[in-house]
This record gives C-alpha cells, structure tokens and sequence, in this order.
C-alpha cells in the first residue's frame, strides 16, 4: 500500500451539552482530522487530543506539527504493506501515542479497504453490534443528575457512568443508587483524587458501582494498586495505560481489575490488539472509552469494541447526543443499548465533505514528492 498524499485538518464543533468533569468544562470540540490517500482510496484518522494538555499531555497543535512536518514525511511515498510496517516507521520517535494513532488508525482503514473487508473483521471482531453505556457529566444538582440518568436509562442504555470530584461523589452516587437500585453505575474520577482521600474513598464501597475509574493520578500505577487493595469496588485504569507494557506493569501490581481501552490513548489498533490479549489472558474485562469523538473516531471506537474482550458496555453512545450534525453521512446511534458497526469496507463511514469545510479552522493538503 503506496501512500500517496495527506490532508490534514483542525475542525471545531460546537457540542450540545455543557459537559464538566474534574478537569473543568467543555463546550466545544477542536478535532484533527486525517485523510490518507493511496491506490484510488482513502483512509480516515480523528484525533481526541485537546487544545490544552489536562487529560494526557499531547495537545492538538502539538499533534499537527508532529503530524505535518515529522511523520508524515516519513511515511509519504513509501509501500508499506500492512500497520505493523508503519509503526516500525514511526518507532523511533519516543512517546505521542496519540498523534501516532491518528496516522496509524487512518492507515489502518485505508489497508482494511485495499483488503476489501470491514475493519472489524480486520481486526478479529467478533459481533457486529456493541453494547454500550453513557458517560454524564457533572450536573449543577443532585436533582438534574437524577433527571438525566433516568432519561438515559429510559433510552436503554445499559451502563450510567457518573463524572465524579471531591466534593462531588458520594453524595449524588448514593442518591443515584437509591433512585435506582438495578441500575449498572460506575464513577470516573478522571485522577482527582490521593491517598489522602482514601477514607472518602472507601465509603464508595458502600454504592455497589462496577467500577472506580481512575481515581489517582494520571500516570500512576504504584498507587493505584495500594489502594485496590484496600477497596472492595474494581478500580478501572483509564489515562494510566499508554501502551501494552504499562498494561504489562499494571497486570502484575494489581493496579486496576478492568481496563478502558482508548485506541487513540494507546497508539492505535495495533498496541490496543496487545493490550487485548494481555487482558484476556489476565481475566481483566475491557469496555471502549471515549474521548468526544465525532464520526471518523466513533467508527474506529466501535470497530475495535466488536473483539471478544469487550464484554463490559462502552462509552461510545449516539452521536446525536453530541452533535446538531456530525461529520460523516452515516449516523452512529445505539438503539435498546446497542450499537450497530458501521457497514461496508474499511470503517464503514464517509466524510459529509460539505459541512467539514464549513467547520474546518486550518488545512494542508501533502502530496508524495
């Protein structure tokens, strides 16, 4: 597979939602976005990096200059038959797993459809519907929480997934659980609290959540492991697993008994297939995270999630519940908490070109020379 030109833009999409987790608040999205062309065909590659390094350290105008002037001149022009030649190309380069994941998954749709298959199957998926879950932010009230969780409920979705803080937790956790009682709840901390909080910690216990996700430290594994040990409730390993050796590491500390798998936060599909593996062999359950993504992220999100490790309801619900208007032509909506794979070759999705240039903030367009 001959690459033979690149687009790259930065979108900015208006979300219809003030969305608030321990990080602040979002009203908007900046998004990266790939086009790689080669052999009449072309591959699709969102980025989820943010303007400002709070979730992870990369940022999206750090991504577009790793992007532009350093790998994708590596890679222009070159036949590389299969993802693993261009992660070998891109090795070299130390850490930015996500601006590599945005070259690396574009690639991978782009050889998915020179092979004339879906990505899914590509990938070693099992399903082609995926069961997922909602992710709600942090409300102005206990009582707007429980009106939203009981319109997603209605909607069917099969996981709530409460944004908590200190301050912010126990509280509207317990109220949620009271008010219903069979609901499959969880929390996300998104690395706001210590060990100092353990005591606020443990009271969690109490709730019954499926998991605890991340709650210390953004890079942290040591700790994490401390304190499962001193819970009942699974913590969930989000923004601390960066790539298959850190899985590795986390596996055999006990720092975390399910994982969230982000394939943007790992590097791409490639590193998310090990991680796969390293999960499946340890008996830790996976679900698919979510980072906002429009379309083009969404697709690739639901593609990986059809593997037979996901068996926990992912973040990656209706696009509607994000967007006036996405992206893509298709629309990506859960219906009864499933989620359908998009049909067709490669990710199954194609650009609504129209409405991407009216949101396109910056674009280059590269050729092979």
């Amino acid at each position: 597979m001959r690459i033979e030109a690149a687009e790259l833009r930065i979108l900015e999409l208006p979300l219809k939602f003030r969305f608030e987790t321990s990080f602040g608040v979002q009203t908007k999205r900046t998004i990266l976005l790939l086009r790689l062309f080669g052999e009449g065909l072309e591959g699709l590659g969102e980025g989820v990096m943010e303007r400002l390094p709070l979730y992870r350290e990369e940022t999206v105008m750090g991504a577009r200059y790793l992007l532009e002037e350093v790998f994708l001149p590596q890679v222009l022009g070159r036949d590389l038959p299969n993802p693993e030649a261009l992660r070998e190309a891109l090795a070299p380069f130390r850490g930015n797993p996500m601006a590599k994941a945005v070259l690396e998954m574009a690639f991978f749709d782009l050889w998915a459809k020179a092979l004339g298959r879906p990505l899914w199957q590509v990938l070693g998926g099992v399903r082609q519907a995926v069961e997922v879950g909602v992710s709600l932010g942090i409300q102005p009230t206990v009582e707007d929480t429980l009106k939203v969780v009981e319109r997603h409920l209605e909607e069917g979705y099969r996981r709530i997934k409460l944004k908590i803080k200190p301050g912010w937790d126990h509280e509207v956790l317990k109220a949620v659980r009271e008010a219903f009682p069979e609901a499959t709840l969880t929390a996300d901390a998104n690395s706001a609290y210590s060990l100092a909080d353990l005591a606020r910690l443990k009271r969690l216990d109490e709730l019954r959540l499926d998991y605890l996700e991340q709650p210390l430290a953004y890079d942290d594994l040591l700790d994490h492991a401390k304190l499962q040990r001193e819970l009942s409730t699974p913590i969930c390993l989000d923004e601390s697993l960066t790539s298959a050796e850190k899985a590795r590491k986390a596996i055999e500390l006990g720092a975390g008994l399910v994982f969230n798998i982000k394939p943007a936060r790992l590097g791409g599909h490639g590193e998310s297939l090990k991680v796969h593996a390293l999960a499946q062999s340890a008996g830790i359950p996976l679900w698919m995270g979510g980072m906002l993504e429009a379309g083009v992220g969404r697709a690739h999100n639901l593609h990986l999630a059809t593997l037979p490790g996901f068996t926990k309801p992912g973040d990656v619900s209706s696009a509607s519940r994000y967007w006036e208007e996405d992206i893509v032509e298709e629309a990506l909506e859960a219906k009864d908490g499933l989620m359908p794979v998009p049909e067709g070759v490669g990710i199954g999705v194609h650009l609504k070109l129209p409405f991407v240039e009216r949101v396109t903030l910056w674009q280059r367009y590269m050729s092979a020379s």
